[in-house]
């Protein structure tokens, strides 16, 4: 499926979730009476995804504008997003389903891979569930889980972590509109590799009460996704780094996002990890309703081996073992 809207290059999720909405419309339509009785009483769907997306603008309003232009995503060197392979299942009662790396702890416990491997035997830990390989989910839990299609060697791990390939490139994101617009970041064009990605609907009608004392429901959309980001670069007009440094006309080459240095490898297989739990909730401080973000984790290895002040290079940033933990958000309108 190549899957076009507008013109222009160029935030990895969004653009996923496009084809996602988009490749079950043209598959349902092509299902007879006859294959759709062969589906009726499975376990689950998977559905194979090919996408390759342009979105010329973007734009939110409140007071002004914020627009991110020429946004693209698609495999390396323009070719298609593809070897994409996502199955939908709604769990029953404990039920057991893939998530995230229980494919390789699968391997390592069949012994296909080593399961000395430090990732193998790590993931075999995180993973095992009563003698099955997975993640145990409650009744009426919607669980999907993207991984490849094809993994090449069931012997390599890294046939596995490059199975599917990604390109992202932004123009520019730009604030105020005119004629008093002022450019974010420009020139952003990131590639990398794309591994197990878990999205769960939790089905509970209940709420509870995070430690910060905000009221959220249960009923609530998780995410957890791996990926790599080999090759990137970007143009930070606007530099503001987690309020500890504010600089101008920044430029980054040869980013690169993994996690393979540091005390905090074992289980990622080199891969950076973003996760994050999405629900209606309730602020403890100002009693406002809105979407709660929370649980959101991020853990990687950062590379800027090549920043940029103007035009003038003062050297090489690294960061490893970066984690931000324990994060929490309360978005509402005003």
């Amino acid at each position: 499926m190549s899957l076009k809207v507008g013109q222009g290059r160029s935030c990895f999720h969004a653009a996923l979730v496009l084809s996602v909405i988009s490749a079950p419309v043209g598959a349902i339509e092509s299902i007879d009476d006859r294959e759709m009785a062969n589906i009726t009483g499975q376990t689950g769907i998977t559905i194979e995804l090919a996408a390759s997306v342009d979105i010329a603008q973007i734009r939110y309003v409140d007071d002004a504008p914020l627009d991110i232009n020429g946004f693209h995503l698609s495999g390396h060197n323009g070719t298609l997003l593809d070897n994409v392979k996502l199955t939908l299942d709604v769990a029953g009662d404990g039920e057991v389903l893939d998530y995230g790396f229980s494919e390789l702890a699968r391997r390592g416990a069949e012994g296909t891979l080593n399961p000395a491997n430090p990732d193998i035997a790590q993931a075999m830990s995180t993973y095992s569930v009563s003698g099955q390989y997975g993640k145990q989910f409650n009744d009426g839990d919607l669980v999907m889980h993207l991984s490849p299609v094809d993994s090449g060697d069931p012997a390599s791990v890294d046939d596995y972590l490059n199975a599917i390939d990604f390109e992202i490139g932004i123009d520019s994101i730009i604030t105020g509109g005119n004629p008093d617009s002022t450019t974010l970041f420009s020139d952003i064009f990131l590639t990398g590799y794309l591994g197990p990605t878990d999205i769960v609907i939790r089905n509970d009608g209940t709420s509870y009460v995070r430690p910060n004392g905000d009221l959220v429901q249960a009923s609530e959309l998780q995410i957890d996704s791996h990926f790599r980001i080999d090759d990137g670069s970007l143009n930070w007009e606007v530099a503001d780094v987690i309020l500890i440094f504010n600089l101008a006309a920044v430029g980054i080459e040869g980013l690169q996002v993994h996690n393979r240095r540091g005390n905090d490898t074992k289980g990622h297989f080199g891969m950076a990890n973003l996760a994050a739990s999405i629900s209606a909730g309730t602020s403890a401080t100002s009693g406002a309703e809105g979407m709660s973000i929370h649980d959101v984790e991020f853990r990687a290895d950062i590379d800027m081996p090549t920043f940029r002040i103007g035009t003038q290079s003062i050297g090489s940033v690294y960061f490893s073992d970066f984690v931000i933990s324990d994060t929490s958000m309360m978005v509402y309108g005003h």
